[in-house]
């Protein structure tokens, strides 16, 4: 995993990130192209992909364990020695624009991106991954060679291994394969700076069978101390099939067959919103039945019982989630990356457990204000004035 991703480009680079994650598969000058890439690791059954975030770009294989040499030499190639040839990049442009197509037709991905667009723009934290299709175009060798040389270093790269291994022989080996690496300077990027003053709102008019809506609050940074109890809160509302609002949006009123609440956190920054695809003419009974909600946890306390649903809720998906060594990999190389501590999961529990029904009313009566608010909207909508006037806590 390197520290690099959408947040570290320029206007001029967006979406560079992404391009140079496709360009890493097709080639290196030990494995000339993405066939030879491929049919090592499908010789022994393995797995292989990659991908970026705003921050992150991950590339990683799974294997059965005897196949370890093989993995690491694979992955570190395809890392450290990429041929990036000029006639591949022109080839892939098209393909990443067929991807930006996809999306764009993808009203339930798109609209969690404007989201982020209302609350983050102009900084670059609020730019789609896959960049604009000028700036792909745009892309030439040169452009990803000094990319790399600015982010792609050894001290901003993390190397995990997780599952069935001798340490100090896998030890020995991550040293032999990325020994090459530099170090240099880290890329930094733009901070958020957070003083919203009045919710916002934003309408993407589009022809759709469904309307698809996020709305929620800005939050807290990945490592504030608050990230628990907020993180409980996400649950209680719209966690699982059990939540708040499934419960009043699906079970009681009918109104989505998908919804859902979560937590999105970065460096600097972070946010708590709900997603759901309603029918048109339910949209503004939807976000009143949502807003309810946020209303109703930022003002009454939960019960000891609804609390402690949640916290073993989270205990037991992370239990079962971490039974896969990828997932495992996961967990730790995103700490490492992201977090102070690298905390275990027993740690993580720990903190979950100190979490009261009182921490659960002041994190909620923090967050949950109207003036952070923020509505997106993807569907064929053109006025907006109703959704301005239930915009309220």
């Amino acid at each position: 995993m390197v520290g690099a991703g959408s947040r570290y480009e320029t206007e001029r680079e967006a979406g560079i990130s992404h391009f140079i994650e496709h360009m890493f598969f097709k080639g290196t000058k030990k494995r000339p192209s993405l066939m030879a890439i491929s049919e090592e690791l499908d010789a022994v059954g393995g797995d292989h992909n990659a991908f970026t975030s705003k921050d992150m770009t991950a590339y990683y294989a799974k294997v059965d364990s005897r196949h370890i040499n093989l993995a690491l030499d694979i992955t570190s190639d395809i890392y450290l020695n990429s041929l990036l040839e000029e006639k591949e990049i022109n080839k892939e442009k098209g393909t990443i624009l067929q991807e930006i197509n996809m999306y764009e037709d993808l009203p339930m991905r798109s609209v969690g991106d404007i989201f982020e667009r209302i609350l983050y723009r102009p900084n670059s934290l609020g730019r789609d991954v896959l960049g604009y299709k000028k700036t792909v175009s745009s892309f030439h060798r040169q452009n990803m060679e000094d990319y790399i040389k600015k982010l792609y270093l050894a001290n901003n790269t993390i190397v995990c291994v997780a599952g069935n291994f001798a340490d100090k022989k896998t030890i020995a080996l991550v040293k032999k394969y990325f020994s090459g690496m530099h170090k240099g300077r880290k890329a930094s990027f733009a901070k958020i700076s957070e003083n919203q003053k009045k919710p916002k709102l934003e309408i993407k008019f589009k022809k759709t069978d469904q309307t698809h809506l996020v709305i929620g609050n800005r939050a807290y940074h990945e490592n504030h101390e608050n990230r628990f109890a907020l993180a409980l809160i996400s649950i209680i509302l719209g966690g699982n099939a059990s939540s708040r609002i499934f419960l009043e949006i699906r079970e009681k009123r009918g109104l989505a067959y998908r919804v859902s609440t979560g937590v999105e956190a970065y460096e600097d920054c972070g946010y708590v919103a709900t997603q759901a695809g309603v029918d048109h003419g339910k949209l503004e009974e939807a976000v009143k039945v949502i807003l309810e909600e946020y209303k109703k946890i930022a003002t009454k306390k939960v019960s000891i019982k609804e609390l402690q649903k949640a916290k073993d809720f989270i205990k037991g998906k992370s239990v079962m989630g971490l039974e896969a060594s990828d997932e495992v990999a996961m967990f730790f190389v995103g700490q490492a990356a992201k977090n102070k501590k690298i905390m275990t999961p027993n740690e993580i529990f720990a903190e979950i457990d100190k979490v009261t029904v009182s921490d659960i009313l002041r994190v909620a009566k923090d967050i949950f204000k109207e003036k952070t608010l923020n509505l997106a909207v993807v569907g064929p909508h053109k006025n907006g004035k109703k959704l301005e006037k239930i915009l309220k806590l």
